[in-house]
């Protein structure tokens, strides 16, 4: 069985290696666009955080933060010993006691089916203790089952390890049509140009790195802000700020002011002890946004659509890539993809 995999971001990085390891004959496409979201992403493994309760949205993202200790497992096993998937925890950072319980009570519904870890309230002192940069102001929830990634790397192992067992990479233009069994269109906010009814569009994310000279980050938590911002450490004294949801600016990839200036404004609103920062870079992707919301995922005839992951790409992409290889290959995927049917555009 012949399948071509068009692209090569953290999606179609899983998919090349769950197919590979299957002893399919795989090859992966990618022409190196610009802004590619796995490049950019911050790296937030848990969304029980989140207060999005849209139940096919949770059902999707919690099932992919759940496939990563099994996957890292897998690769462990498979010569790939560090995936970068490290537990750190996170909170939820709030003044108003309200919300703070209504974080709480969501968390303890989750917890019974998730691996939410340990739930918490901290005053602003012991929210402090863990990220020290915090603003004294706020109080939060913590949760302990909340973990990080570099999505870079974790596409750079899945694609190793893919080549290793037999997958093939080339750099270029790939269509549909070629002479192959089943082609799956993993190319992120670029899908559409491929699959034109895909209800898929680009969603411009611009993120800052940040580096605190001689602080060790590495055990600080994730830090979810009011207003859909977030803060998340690094063990090389670097702190990553973001981000922002542009959607309607297509795919022009560059840093704007207004971008800069919302970003960094937030940051040092929730941790003004980020003020001397050295500011490294910042990083602009392109989300594969979805009109409903919700990840794109199933097959159609001989072709595979697995995108619009939007902002859990990072948190899902290994998960939708397993997913998709069964479909390419015949298997029952594990779960009911009605709901991420890339037929609802039709």
């Amino acid at each position: 069985m012949r399948v071509l995999v068009i692209g090569a971001g953290i999606v179609g990085a899983s998919v090349a290696y769950h197919l590979a390891v299957r002893g399919v004959d795989v090859e992966v496409a990618d022409r190196g666009d610009r802004g590619q979201a796995t490049s950019a992403g911050a790296g937030i493994v848990g969304p029980w955080l989140s207060a999005n309760e849209d139940p096919d949205w949770y059902r999707f993202a919690s099932a992919g933060a759940r496939y990563y200790p099994e996957l890292a497992a897998v690769l462990a096993e498979d010569g790939e010993p560090d995936l970068g998937f490290t537990r750190v925890g996170g909170m939820v950072v709030e003044q108003d006691p309200a919300v703070l319980d209504a974080v709480a009570d969501r968390l303890a519904r989750r917890a019974a089916a998730d691996p939410v870890g340990e739930v918490s309230r901290l005053g602003p002192g012991e929210a402090r203790a863990l990220f020290p940069a915090l603003h004294e102001r706020w109080a939060a929830v913590h949760a302990t089952g909340v973990s990080r990634v570099d999505g870079r790397r974790v596409r750079d192992v899945l694609l190793r390890a893919a080549v290793r067992h037999g997958a093939r990479r080339r750099e270029g233009l790939a269509r549909l049509g070629e002479p192959v069994d089943v082609t799956v269109v993993a190319a992120g906010a670029w899908s559409a140009e491929l699959v034109p009814a895909l209800p898929v569009s680009p969603q411009r994310g611009q993120i800052s790195h940040l580096r605190l000279s001689g602080v060790d980050t590495d055990r600080w938590p994730v830090v979810q802000a009011p207003r859909h911002h977030y803060l998340l450490a690094f063990p090389d004294s670097r702190v990553v700020a973001g981000a922002t949801r542009e959607t309607g600016a297509g795919f022009e990839h560059r840093v704007t002011v207004a971008g800069q200036a919302q970003v960094l404004t937030e940051a040092l609103h929730v941790a003004p002890g980020l003020a001397a920062a050295e500011l490294l870079e910042t990083r602009v992707g392109f989300r594969p946004a979805s009109d409903t919301g919700l990840p794109v995922l199933g097959r159609i005839g001989d072709v595979v659509v697995a995108t619009g992951m939007g902002a859990t790409g990072l948190t899902v992409g290994p998960y939708a890539g397993e997913l998709a290889a069964r479909l390419a290959v015949g298997e029952d995927p594990g779960l009911d993809l009605a709901a991420y049917s890339p037929d609802l555009a039709r």
